[in-house]
């Protein structure tokens, strides 16, 4: 997610470093890692990678609290506002220190900044201080606002919202609101006749879910879905049931798809390369679902496929 400040950071090294030496050269290297450009870089990322870690470890977590997700990202951007618009002080005391410490070389920051990488402009009277305020410090904090802007714009917003105000034991919990959010972003999913019944069956599903004991125990949506389906609820609330189902497959996270795309290059290899599309699919589902496949036992197969009209004793072998 977080990849954008990452790459402008890297390109202007990558130009930096290509347009002097060469990658190969060892003391070329060197002249790199010692240089204000490069200490500047690596500062700057630290600055924005720690406001930003918090965020993307939770987003990378498999059982994600959606009220959480939506704080963090409102502070999120709130820090990184108050480091674009505080921070550059700081930043600058901090590389330059470093660079003293260090005997590495520091620029006349009032003197015109000379691009190595491209052509000189004569006309290019823009200084070393507005470069890197601007063109970097600037430039990369607007990058990853304009990110998370971009992937928790006004629509995945109020998404998640939906799925917040779900949870029967929170404040949050609205019926009117779940309604108009259902009837914008499920017009497909749900028949005007059925918002009619969801919206009667909510209020019950509220009081139902805080007094059951095995309801009201479930620690994130998905555990509830799983504890409707137990206790013969499901039916009952069939419109809550088939809401909630929608709501806890949103692509919040990137994790779950990235473990997939990883778990299917170790299942369908070189020497597995004819494996069909339906027998991969069922493959990968075990595969990913290891914790629950492991449960599983060979005999409860066994009895599973064993319907009782074969005329031999239906057995797993071991290879």
């Amino acid at each position: 997610m977080f990849g954008a400040t990452v790459e402008v950071l890297r390109s202007i090294a990558n130009d930096y470093a290509a347009s002097k030496y060469s990658r190969g050269d060892a003391v070329g290297a060197l002249k790199i890692i010692m240089s204000f450009d490069f200490v500047f870089i690596l500062h700057l990322m630290e600055k924005i990678m720690k406001i930003t870690d918090v965020l993307c470890q939770t987003l990378q977590k498999k059982s994600l609290d959606i009220l959480n997700a939506l704080d963090l990202v409102s502070t999120t951007k709130v820090l990184l506002g108050k480091l674009r618009e505080d921070g550059w002080d700081p930043l600058l005391q901090e590389v330059q220190s470093f660079c003293l410490k260090h005997e590495i070389d520091i620029p006349d920051l009032n003197s015109r900044y000379v691009d190595v990488t491209k052509s000189r402009n004569k006309h290019d009277n823009t200084t070393t201080l507005h470069h890197y305020k601007a063109d970097v410090f600037n430039v990369a904090i607007d990058q990853e606002l304009v990110d998370l802007n971009d992937r928790f714009g006004v629509q995945n917003t109020e998404l998640l919202t939906l799925c917040a105000s779900l949870d029967p034991r929170h404040d949050s919990f609205d019926v009117s609101n779940i309604c108009t959010l259902v009837e914008k972003n499920y017009p497909a999913d749900f028949s005007s006749q059925e918002r009619a019944h969801l919206e009667s069956q909510l209020p019950h599903f509220q009081l139902d879910a805080c007094n059951h004991p095995e309801l009201k125990s479930s620690p994130s949506l998905a555990d509830l879905t799983i504890g409707l389906f137990k206790t013969g609820k499901a039916a009952t609330y069939s419109m809550v049931d088939r809401l909630l189902r929608l709501v806890i497959t949103l692509p919040v996270s990137t994790a779950t798809t990235e473990r997939a795309f990883s778990a299917m290059q170790l299942v369908k290899t070189r020497l597995r390369n004819r494996m069909g599309d339906d027998f991969l699919r069922h493959y990968m589902v075990v595969y990913i679902g290891k914790e629950i496949a492991a449960k599983i036992t060979s005999d409860e197969i066994t009895n599973l496929f064993d319907t009782g009209g074969r005329t031999t004793e239906f057995k797993l072998i071991d290879m």
